[in-house]
Order: C-alpha cells, then structure tokens, then sequence
C-alpha cells in the first residue's frame, strides 16, 4: 500500500511538473521612464533588469507605458499588478503598494533650460521661473514648491514641448533620462543648467496583493547585482 501511494504521489508531481512554468503569471508593471531605462520595445537597460529578475523567480512579466500619475494609480488600484521606478516611502501616500527593496537606479533630477540666460545655483534658484515637472512625480510634487509658477504635466513630451515652446522656462526631470528624450527626438537647444538639484534612490513597487513575491524579486535582483548581470546590462544600454 506504502509503495502504490508513493507511486501516486511521485505520478501527482510529475503530471504538475509542466505546469510549473505554464502557470507562470504575466506581471504587468507600469513606467513613466523612458530611453535609456525603459523602450516601447522594451529593450532599455531597466526594461531588461526587470524582465530578467522576474525570470529568476519563475514569472514573467509585460511592461508598458503610462502617464506617472496613471501608472501609479493603477498599480494602487490592482488595476495593474506594479510600478516602476519609484521613490522610498511611496507607501504612505499610496496605500495598496509594497516597495521592493533593493535599489534600481538613482534618478539625478535637473533643471532644463532653453534660455541661456538662465541661471541655476540649486532649488532655490527654481523660485524667479515658472517651473515643469511631470504629473505624479511624488518627490518633486513634495520638493519643486518655492517657483513663479508650477505646471504639471501627463508625460516627458509634453514636458519638454513646453519649454520649447517658452510656455514654462525650466523643466525638472531626471538628467540622464532627459539627454535620452532629447536624442531620440531630435532635441536641440536644451541643456540641464547648474548642479544637480536632486539626487534619489527608485525602486519597483507591487500591489500588496503580490506582497509574497517582494523578498524574492529583491533578492533576484540582489543576486544580479553579485554575480554582474546588473552592471552589464547598464553598462551595455539599450538594446
């Protein structure tokens, strides 16, 4: 009797085996960010880190592109099931989010100018301009208040379209991401003036229903990081 329920049971866990993978669940994780961390094609360096994380783990995921305000919101909602990149402490204003601990990236927000006038010594100069930033940027909601005037935008185009078209005289948005834009748009007569106004840490953020897999996905992206997957990907940019 002890031989055939062994025999079944070893039968179960062949019959399941398959299923392992095939039941692998499609994440899907939003993102604001653009070239060189993220692709429509998803191919830049962040899209690839991700992607490559969550194969660590058994799963799979989509990335796609939404405004910040959106994309955060419908990972709160459980509309969608994640967010990225995101700053520390995103939780306490998003209730239905859990951080992933383990660092991305570090965004290096800028101020972007078109007039070669401007000047721009640190956040203090922000206040004589009227001042962009992207819509849902919860650090710089927080941090870009003291201006002329604040304008908040759904997405980097528009962002961008603003400045050039002298409808806002600085832009604040992440300076490696921002020279990105300009290049894969054909940007001239843009420049990121004065020192970096702000230096932050981003993470990805899980609806909380999927709050088990938060250890694991960091510690993929942990062992990434040991073993140089996570430095070759960034180094190597955008396929």
């Amino acid at each position: 009797m002890k031989i055939l329920l062994s025999c079944a049971c070893l039968a179960v866990l062949i019959a399941l085996a398959p299923c392992q993978k095939a039941c692998a669940r499609v994440f899907v994780l939003n993102t604001f960010d653009v070239y060189p961390y993220s692709t429509p094609k998803g191919t830049g360096t962040l899209d690839l880190i991700i992607k490559e994380a969550f194969r660590r783990i058994g799963q799979q995921v989509k990335i796609v592109w939404l405004p910040s305000k959106r994309a955060v919101i419908n990972a709160d909602q459980g509309i969608d099931d994640g967010d990225f990149v995101r700053v520390k402490g995103l939780e306490k204003v998003y209730h239905h989010l859990v951080m992933v601990p383990e660092m991305l990236c570090r965004f290096e927000f800028s101020a972007f100018v078109k007039d070669p006038s401007i000047r721009i010594s640190g956040r203090e100069s922000l206040k004589a301009y009227n001042v962009g930033i992207p819509r849902g940027s919860q650090i710089l909601e927080n941090t870009v208040t003291k201006v002329r005037s604040l304008t908040k935008v759904n997405d980097q185009n528009a962002l961008f379209e603003l400045l050039i078209n002298g409808r806002i005289d600085v832009a604040v948005y992440d300076r490696r991401q921002g020279y990105g834009l300009m290049k894969a748009c054909g940007i001239t007569g843009i420049r990121a003036a004065g020192p970096v106004l702000l230096r932050s840490d981003m993470y990805i953020y899980l609806n909380r229903r999927y709050a088990g897999y938060v250890p694991r996905l960091a510690a993929a992206i942990r062992q990434m990081k040991q073993d140089g997957t996570f430095r070759r990907i960034m180094e190597a940019g955008p396929l």
